[in-house]
């Protein structure tokens, strides 16, 4: 399974990006895709997660409201709608993927592929 991640850049607060999260190498629809992300000396944190069949979604408080995750299963990819943006999203957004059906899994080490992070900068 190869994910590749894209639509990073640089945002006024208060402004919106769409990231995107290309998978290839697998049947995605008993699988899981989320995103997480690392701040500036910080951990990596979970943001979002859907289940590829069910399309179940779950987030992190800390985006709940603002951000709104989704697949395209034509497309074989999976997005990351970023609105009311805020200096302190800023950072490196993963994309992950677990072949399970059950979302909720918010831990880097429950999630077995990942694709390299784009970069988010929110200015104020």
């Amino acid at each position: 399974v190869q994910l590749q991640a894209s639509g990073g850049g640089l945002v006024q607060a208060g402004g919106s990006l769409r990231l995107s999260c290309a998978a290839s190498g697998g049947t995605f629809s008993s699988y899981v895709v989320a995103w997480f992300r690392q701040g500036p000396g910080k951990e990596r944190e979970f943001v979002a997660t859907i289940s590829w069949g069910y399309s179940r979604t779950f987030y992190a408080d800390s985006v709940k409201g603002r951000f709104t995750i989704s697949r395209d299963s034509a497309k074989n990819t999976v997005y990351l709608q970023m609105d009311s943006l805020k200096p302190e999203d800023t950072a490196v957004y993963y994309c992950a993927a677990r072949r399970t059906v059950l979302i909720g899994r918010t831990s880097v080490s429950e999630y077995d592929y990942w694709g390299q992070g784009t970069q988010v900068t929110v200015f104020s």
